[in-house]
């Protein structure tokens, strides 16, 4: 069942009319620092301290040219799910799924992803986030967004043959451990002042997507059954968060270094997706016609934000004003302005290396998402 109504997004309540996916190109000093510490220069502390100092710039970014949420750049990742996922108990990175990224220069990048395996029990053993939010915190002046990897990310990429069958013999043992890991983590935030959680979930986009659900198929999922499974994972984890709390989730075809995994627009998974799943915004990535057309907005019921991802993070060239404007009005045709906001399509740096575009073209696609949403919406 779809969640109760929220208020329509204004400047003091997320989901804003303007907003972003949460990661930004990693600054040199950043880079550097990383470096240094895994060559033994510095210690961990120093490291933290780089990043520290590289985060208040990226806040003072974001909330100088108006935006409301605010993020931390994830300058402290390497990729946006290993980083996160690692700290659970149970998991281990063994490799990668081989993916030809597509690239819009018309070249694939050859790049395996790396791959999750559960070889012990699913638990929350430690806080993961709560630190980094607590300084995200101490530092901006808006509201702290925290972004993290959605809890499909440990079942979708492997399969069953990723969960050791010595470990959990029966599937719906692995789905509640995960449920219950998201839990904690999630309580924890929340107690310390967390009011806006963003999940990141390429694998909802990738069923929509031919080769990549006869992959699945291979890996012996369903993958017609899948998004029913995921949206029952997700609500698992997000179950016992309270009312203060504003979910969204982001839906991402892959991110690496301007290329992409996967194509084809939402409908296979747009019903489920929209009226089953209890989030309150979808950040949905439209900036090319590898995501498919609005079609599949129909599906979304009162009470639901779409954050459409109109300005692409993967190409440096600027949109035009006009074409956000008019791609809104095609959007228009099937669900109402008021239950939208605007977002860049994707992060600019899901993993450590970043999309192909520069420091300065990243500045003018958000100053450009902020503008237009002003135009758009008078409480942006």
């Amino acid at each position: 069942m779809a969640t109760a109504a929220r208020p329509t997004p204004s400047r003091t309540v997320p989901p804003f009319r303007a907003d972003h996916v949460g990661s930004f190109l990693r600054p040199r000093a950043v880079l550097e620092a990383r470096d240094s510490f895994h060559r033994g220069e510095i210690d961990a502390a120093a490291l933290r301290t780089a990043e520290d100092t590289a985060i208040a710039d990226i806040v003072k970014f974001q909330e100088d040219l108006g935006f409301k949420a605010i993020t931390d750049g994830e300058f402290r990742r390497k990729f946006f799910h290993t980083d996160f996922l690692l700290q659970l108990d149970g998991i281990e990175e063994q490799g990668g799924m081989e993916v030809a990224f597509k690239h819009a220069a018309g070249k694939d990048v050859n790049f395996a992803p790396p791959k999750m395996v559960v070889t012990g029990k699913v638990r929350h053993a430690k806080p993961i986030q709560l630190a980094d939010y607590e300084f995200l915190k101490s530092v901006v002046r808006e509201t702290p967004k925290i972004t993290i990897p959605s809890p499909t990310m440990l079942h979708f990429r492997a399969g069953r043959e990723g969960i050791s069958e010595a470990v959990y013999p029966d599937m719906a043992e692995f789905f509640a451990d995960v449920g219950a890991a998201y839990r904690e983590e999630i309580a924890q935030l929340t107690q310390a002042g967390l009011t806006f959680l963003q999940l990141d979930d390429t694998n909802l986009a990738y069923l929509c997507d031919e080769k990549q659900r006869e992959n699945a198929r291979k890996r012996g999922m369903d993958p017609n059954e899948a998004p029913r499974l995921y949206a029952k994972l997700i609500n698992d984890a997000i179950s016992e968060a309270p009312d203060s709390l504003v979910t969204g989730i982001h839906l991402c075809r892959g991110n690496f270094r301007s290329s992409w995994a996967a194509e084809g627009g939402y409908e296979p998974v747009a019903e489920v997706m929209f009226n089953e799943l209890n989030i309150d915004a979808f950040f949905l990535e439209y900036d090319d016609p590898r995501s498919g057309d609005f079609a599949p907005l129909r599906f979304v019921p009162k009470g639901k934000t779409v954050v459409l991802g109109l300005v692409t993070t993967k190409l440096g060239e600027l949109e035009s004003r006009d074409d956000i404007l008019r791609r809104i009005d095609e959007a228009a045709k099937y669900m109402p302005v008021d239950q939208m906001a605007l977002s860049p399509q994707c992060g600019f740096s899901s993993t450590v290396h970043g999309n192909d575009i520069a420091v300065e073209q990243q500045a003018a696609k958000m100053r450009l998402v902020m503008d237009v949403a002003r135009e758009v919406w008078a409480d942006a």
